[in-house]
């Protein structure tokens, strides 16, 4: 992997996109306007003056904006991949060259340097983490335990994240407290539903270009994601299939005029698959065994065990790259399986991620629950707490502001009623 001295620290493929990134960030920023409001707030009051912030995300021109909001606010961040094909390589070198901002991303990074770019964040010793997924919290509690000890707390963008946080939590090991960014209404409403529903389907259409018209597409999970993913679906013609173990999601997707069947009987009739669970071995041996000649397999859950590609390999008796971010698996008994983005993030390895006006929302959760942190941790206790609620609709009062929208306010005759229980019948 090629590198460049950089006028900040960090590790980048090529200086020379530097431009082209500052110019994409500048396109996204546009449609950023809440993140804008509470960036120039930051410059005139510095909340964050001095906390050294290590910051996992997907390093996107979205997330640059976030950066440069946090950095006016007078934080130190440090940035690094959250997933090894989400990087924008120009964004990476604009932070870097342009904005002076540490960060350690490539494109296509190895297991190996994946690990470096994390670790090369918590060299800063981080007082508040900012994590998609959870890695970097997980490195902190397992091989930098010593950094940990210095932290007062973070934040947790992804659904995957928030359950990985939970389960630590509960075993007493969580050392710090989390805000959990995903549990935000105008975070998981909005950039789980809209921003991965479109994400996910160009993604699927930029690798394959296939007509998404007319074909059957299994959707695994009727969260707020597969939600997005099998609207999204639907609009573009498709026949859509939806599997679910969580039976009230399941009938949900019944009565929003979805099929529903187990995984068993979709893997036989199913053209596109797509896994957003953020559970393992969504699809499994049997299902790809099951599957017709020309299956299609796509991840947009946030690791990519979603997919037991192991047990592809396994049943593989040849596997060659077909096109950028394709690669066809021909079964030993001659069927042809072909897996998207090594069974990574679909959205962000051969897309651009969620669109600038849901991660808006998202990453103004992000800022806020930093000021919040910043202020609050000394009361909390080492849990995984929601955005608070004040925050979030904070968020959604400008955006809809933004959007030249108004809505109506309660009148002191019926917050009063709201609060009493005498009048009635």
């Amino acid at each position: 992997m090629s590198t460049t001295v950089p006028s900040a620290p960090g590790d980048i493929k090529d200086a020379q996109l530097a431009e082209t990134g500052v110019r994409r960030i500048e396109w996204a920023q546009q449609s950023m306007p809440v993140l804008r409001l509470i960036r120039d707030r930051f410059k005139k009051q510095c909340p964050l003056a001095g906390v050294r912030v290590a910051a996992c995300l997907h390093v996107t021109t979205e997330t640059a904006n976030l950066m440069l909001a946090l950095k006016d606010g007078g934080a130190e961040p440090v940035l690094c991949a959250s997933n090894p094909l989400s990087t924008q390589d120009d964004v990476s070198a604009a932070l870097v060259r342009v904005y002076g901002i540490p960060t350690y991303a490539i494109k296509g990074e190895d297991h190996d340097t994946y690990y470096r770019h994390l670790n090369a964040t918590l060299d800063a010793k981080p007082q508040i983490t900012m994590d998609d997924g959870a890695d970097l919290v997980t490195e902190l509690h397992t091989r930098r335990a010593e950094t940990a000890a210095g932290v007062i707390g973070g934040t947790e963008e992804t659904t995957t994240g928030v359950i990985r946080l939970r389960a630590m939590a509960k075993q007493g090991v969580l050392r710090y407290p989390i805000v959990a960014i995903n549990d935000a209404d105008t975070k998981h409403l909005f950039d789980n539903r809209y921003g991965t529903g479109q994400s996910t389907m160009d993604g699927i259409m930029r690798a394959t270009n296939l007509l998404i018209a007319g074909l059957n597409v299994v959707v695994a999970g009727y969260g707020w994601c597969g939600r997005g993913v099998a609207s999204r679906a639907r609009g573009l013609g498709a026949n859509v299939i939806l599997t679910e173990i969580d039976p009230t999601r399941a009938l949900e997707a019944v009565m929003d005029g979805f099929r529903v069947m187990p995984m068993d009987e979709a893997a036989k009739i199913g053209n596109i698959f797509i896994t957003v669970t953020g559970d393992k071995h969504v699809i499994s041996r049997r299902h790809f065994e099951l599957m017709r000649d020309g299956a299609v397999v796509a991840n947009s859950g946030h690791f990519n065990v979603e997919l037991d590609l192991p047990a592809l390999e396994a049943i593989t008796a040849e596997r060659r790259p077909m096109r950028d971010f394709v690669e066809e698996f021909r079964t030993k008994d001659g069927r042809r399986v072909y897996v998207l983005a090594e069974g990574r993030l679909i959205n962000l390895s051969a897309a651009e991620g969620h669109p600038a006006s849901v991660m808006d929302m998202s990453f103004a959760n992000q800022a806020l629950s930093l000021e919040y942190m910043q202020r609050h941790h000394q009361k909390l206790e080492r849990q995984v707490y929601r955005v608070p609620i004040e925050l979030d609709r904070e968020v959604a009062r400008l955006k809809l502001d933004s959007m030249g929208i108004a809505i109506d306010h309660l009148t002191p005759e019926q917050e009063k009623y709201l609060a009493s229980w005498q009048e009635g019948t």
